[in-house]
């Protein structure tokens, strides 16, 4: 037999559907009271205040910046070309050594050289003997002339031939500055002060001149650091370059420290057809050789300071339906939804142009727990700064949240 009782044996038994009728109405009683006095506990603040940590928005003279890609370039380079031919007989450096002015890199034969300038400087000496002869001729001419014991004619031969041999001496003495520059030539010096690169020739080998180059070398202190800028911004850069030198800070894309300050020591004369931009160059000490020539950089350039700007912790904002928020803890700890109006952003804070004031306190971390105008329960306060470790949670403010 069925454990159960169909429709038709409880209308045989009107007793036994009374009784059950009773039970369920009583119990429907109680269940009716108990939702009534847990709802009761729940508007009565049954819910306990939301956890949250916060800061304090503070206010400070921050700056107004544009941020751009850039790549380093040696302030001086300069390609090592020989200017006489001939054969490499020592080097007088290493691969990638530090340069000095003037210091000695490479050696040509010199011995033709040399010979030259011998044999020119012998040239020379004789040259000069028959022009001391040519010029004492002249004159015992000019003497015999006077006395009309020659023609004019034999005079001015002998004049002539004088002033030929002087200029003959002239032309000598010529050649033999040109022998010694050759001869100077064949000490190849470096011009800069700078880093050495590879050698591009060994000695051994014949060089002809002003043909192949020898070696590269770049000045790496100063070095600049050039980008560009959209042309919509050019106007702000030279309205503040009319104030005074434009302040750059450089660093490597994997740097996490501050960037090294430099000068805007360039900019170009005209915007680039192509791309809608205009060149750049800062100036950057660079004696611990932090950067090198053709890396990427960013490059943050300052175009003014913004004073007593109000600045809030990057994770205390909040992203809804109706723009970017933050929640403003009251006095009397209950959280205030602000919507805000963002700046620029300062290191791990940014600045808030509207919604929030100096000393408000706004929270930085358990945001998802908390509604406009419910308690918070304050467990952290780091006045000024994010909390360690904290990060922005991402909630949407909800319409109603929004008319608050």
């Amino acid at each position: 037999m069925s454990p159960f009782l169909t429709m038709k044996q409880l209308n045989c038994r009107p007793q036994l559907l009374r009784r059950l009728t009773v039970g369920l109405a009583i119990a429907g009683t109680g269940i009716a009271a108990g939702c009534k006095r847990d709802d009761g506990q729940a508007m009565a603040g049954g819910m306990p205040p939301a956890q949250v940590i916060v800061a304090n928005a503070v206010s400070a003279d921050v700056p107004v910046y544009l941020d751009e890609i850039g790549k380093t370039s040696a302030r001086e380079l300069v390609t090592l070309m020989p200017q006489v031919g001939g054969q490499i007989t020592q080097l007088h450096f290493a691969d990638g050594a530090e340069i000095k002015k003037g210091q000695l890199l490479f050696t040509v034969d010199p011995r033709p050289f040399e010979a030259a300038l011998h044999q020119g400087e012998a040239t020379l000496a004789r040259d000069k003997a028959a022009a001391s002869n040519a010029a004492a001729f002249a004159q015992r001419q000019e003497k015999v002339f006077k006395e009309q014991s020659v023609s004019a004619q034999e005079y001015d031969q002998a004049r002539y031939a004088a002033e030929a041999a002087a200029a003959g001496v002239k032309a000598d003495e010529a050649a033999i500055e040109t022998a010694k520059l050759n001869l100077e030539y064949c000490s190849i010096k470096s011009p800069i002060d700078g880093r050495a690169g590879q050698r591009l020739v060994d000695a051994g080998n014949v060089v002809k001149p002003n043909e192949g180059a020898l070696l590269v070398i770049q000045r790496l202190n100063p070095i600049y650091a050039d980008f560009t800028v959209n042309e919509r911004n050019l106007a702000a850069v030279r309205e503040n370059m009319a104030r005074g030198t434009l302040k750059a800070l450089v660093k490597l894309p994997a740097e996490t420290v501050e960037g090294r300050e430099g000068d805007l020591t360039f900019l170009d004369n005209a915007v680039q057809d192509a791309s809608g931009t205009i060149r750049l160059r800062a100036t950057i000490k660079n004696e611990d050789r932090r950067f090198w020539p053709g890396q990427f950089v960013n490059v943050r350039l300052v175009l003014q300071t913004k004073k007593d700007a109000v600045l809030v912790p990057s994770a205390a904002l909040q992203l809804g339906q109706k723009g970017t928020f933050v929640y403003r803890v009251k006095p009397d700890d209950t959280a205030d939804l602000s919507f805000v109006k963002v700046g620029q952003a300062q290191g791990d804070k940014i600045v808030v142009e509207e919604g929030v004031s100096a000393g408000d306190r706004v929270i930085v971390d358990g945001q998802i727990l908390v509604f406009p105008g419910g308690k918070v329960h304050v467990v952290s306060n780091a006045p000024g700064a994010a909390a360690a470790g904290a990060a922005p949670t991402t909630q949407v403010a909800s319409d109603e949240g929004g008319k608050k």
